[in-house]
């Protein structure tokens, strides 16, 4: 069943978003709160209705999709299904009722930032998502290699020694910084009409 998010949901949503990104250049990014979506963005659920679980549970989240919205512009901020609910068709369920309220709201552009992962990039792409902008994601991580925060941030701020370092950078660098850093993504914008 597809629906608008709700606050209760929150739980279920963090779980849900946590092991769709478990295994996809995101893994690190854990939230402990969903973020807003200020209308007229607007957040989408695909559960599991209560009946057909067992315990307390209210209802389970097997799918996300969030988009906000400026002026003529929508932006996909999250879209991950449950790794155990996936190719169900969930995730296009949940961008086809995204097209439907940006249609009827007159939004003429639905983006979304993604980083390298060959299925998520393969689901845009399907899903006539066309991709245009590029940057890079670097991170130095020095519990993996000490010298990757060093090579990042020359001119620490006085008293801080930087231990992990997240950073954008231009396309044209990338066979440079891939040299330097382990972890390095193309960041690529997908668009479409919704």
């Amino acid at each position: 069943m597809l629906r608008g998010y709700e606050p209760a949901d929150e739980p279920s949503w963090l779980r849900c978003r946590v092991l769709a990104f478990l295994t996809t250049a995101y893994h690190d990014d854990v939230l402990r709160a969903r973020p807003a979506t200020p209308p007229p963005g607007f957040g989408l659920v695909a559960v599991v209705p209560a009946m057909h679980l067992s315990g307390e549970e209210r209802e389970k989240v097997l799918g996300i999709l969030d988009v906000s919205v400026d002026d003529d512009l929508a932006t996909i901020d999250t879209v991950a299904v449950h790794p155990d609910h996936r190719r169900r068709g969930l995730g296009r369920q949940l961008l086809a009722e995204a097209r439907a309220r940006l249609r009827a709201a007159g939004v003429p552009v639905l983006d979304a930032w993604t980083r390298d992962d060959p299925e998520t990039l393969a689901w845009y792409r399907s899903q006539g998502f066309v991709e245009s902008d590029h940057y890079l994601h670097v991170y130095a991580n020095g519990y993996a290699d000490p010298g990757e925060p060093d090579r990042a941030v020359r001119t620490p701020a006085s008293g801080l020694r930087p231990v992990a370092v997240f950073a954008h950078a231009d396309l044209d660098r990338e066979a440079e910084l891939r040299r330097g850093f382990r972890r390095v993504h193309v960041c690529r914008r997908f668009s479409t009409t919704p």
